[in-house]
């Protein structure tokens, strides 16, 4: 079977089912496992990522403004690839090629391939697109082995947490420029590490705050995620965010509890790897009881107040 990804969780799907060597292209984004980014790529985007949050901000409303697509789609590699099934999504056109560009390139294919789309919107819901994703793939019984596995994951540090005596309040902020605070399966994943998410809304997509309602907030541990960013990079972007002054009562800023996290593998990504951002959190909100040792290496650092 000649498989097509074209976003990175579904990569991450695909090769945790140990369907490997049948992934015949994914995305420019798909970088894990490592042997994933060998693999051509049918998806590039047509704007520069590699600038501050607002001008990228900027740059996708314009383009989404003009009913511009941000991705396109490598047609004449499709073409040469001939797939028996592309996974992609609806859930966010800003993380993948939009339908209409796939419906397009799909267009010029002479054997139309089946097309799975995944829309999760909670843990619950990327639990049962890696059992949809066996069900296409002839992995059912590896799909419910590793579904089983990650629910094992997840109820273990649900339990632990238990024990803890308080529940920190958390803010996830997923942008800086503008604030946007995550939303989807985040504030579930804080609430199974032992926290509460005071903004974000379990199961609806991440929103717009102003500054004031993040002052509001009374966070206790704010955590820095932009959707994409790894660690280092979320750091960075924090030091060089202009603090509004109305955040300087919160108690994240005053106790100094402030984290840039890998949010690219570990929480924006809808697939295995959410189980390893629950540990992640649990170690932030509570390392009396988790230990550094649970935390996967650079998936995490603490940034200072300036």
């Amino acid at each position: 079977m000649q498989i097509c990804s074209l976003l990175p969780s579904a990569t991450e799907i695909l090769y945790a089912l140990g369907l490997g060597d049948s992934v015949a292209g994914v995305t420019h984004e798909c970088d894990f496992p490592p042997a994933a980014a060998k693999k051509p790529a049918l998806i590039h985007p047509r704007l520069n990522l590699d600038v501050p949050p607002g001008e990228m901000d900027r740059q996708v409303g314009h383009m989404i403004a003009r009913g511009e697509s941000i991705y396109a789609v490598d047609a004449d590699l499709l073409a040469k690839i001939a797939p028996d099934l592309i996974v992609t999504q609806d859930l966010c056109h800003v993380c993948t090629v939009s339908p209409d560009d796939l419906g397009g390139a799909l267009a010029r294919l002479s054997k139309r391939p089946r097309v799975l789309s995944l829309t999760p919107h909670t843990l619950a819901d990327v639990l049962e697109d890696i059992r949809r994703v066996g069900e296409a793939t002839h992995r059912r019984r590896d799909a419910q082995a590793l579904t089983l596995a990650i629910e094992q994951q997840v109820a273990a540090i649900e339990m632990q947490a238990t024990r803890a005596t308080t529940r920190p309040r958390v803010l996830c902020l997923e942008w800086l420029d503008p604030f946007y605070v995550g939303g989807h399966w985040v504030p579930e994943m804080v609430a199974k590490a032992g926290g509460e998410d005071v903004l974000g809304i379990a199961g609806k997509p991440s929103f717009k705050v102003t500054a004031e309602q993040i002052a509001q907030s009374r966070a206790e541990i704010i955590l820095v995620m932009p959707c994409g960013y790894n660690a280092e990079r979320a750091a960075n972007e924090w030091r060089a965010f202009g603090l509004p002054e109305s955040w300087r009562d919160l108690p994240a800023m005053r106790e100094n509890r402030i984290f840039a996290l890998d949010a690219n593998s570990y929480f924006s990504r809808p697939g295995p790897r959410l189980a390893d951002g629950i540990a992640i959190l649990a170690h932030i909100l509570h390392p009396e009881i988790f230990l550094a040792d649970s935390v996967p290496p650079a998936s995490v650092c603490r940034v200072k107040v300036a």
